[in-house]
């Protein structure tokens, strides 16, 4: 569940609202052992996402940091090839022994 939250800060143009609320949904999601609450839950969950997510707004806005901020198409582009090499199919030497069959 929380590989799928981001880094929101240093980046040009800043973490959108729906961003920051996406992660506050995943976080929330992971805390509470749910992908999606119950009907007794439900007013909880969402209080928690709206709370996890203005905290997360606060934070965004009051991090400072000297580096120059980064490009998105440039993060998303090196993700894709991490998890390109992630992924991929190991590759055989050509000197490896071919696997043999067991019987």
């Amino acid at each position: 569940m929380c590989r799928n939250i981001k880094t929101l800060a240093n980046f040009a143009p800043p973490a959108t609202e729906d961003e920051l609320r996406a992660s506050a949904i995943q976080f929330v999601r992971k805390l509470s052992g749910a992908n999606r609450p119950s009907r007794a839950n439900e007013a909880a969950f969402n209080r928690a996402v709206d709370e996890v997510t203005a905290a997360a707004r606060q934070l965004i806005r009051s991090l400072t940091t000297t580096a120059p901020p980064r490009n998105r198409d440039e993060e998303t582009r090196r993700a894709r090839e991490r998890a390109r090499d992630r992924f991929a199919e190991p590759r055989r030497s050509a000197f490896a022994e071919p696997k043999s069959e067991a019987r």
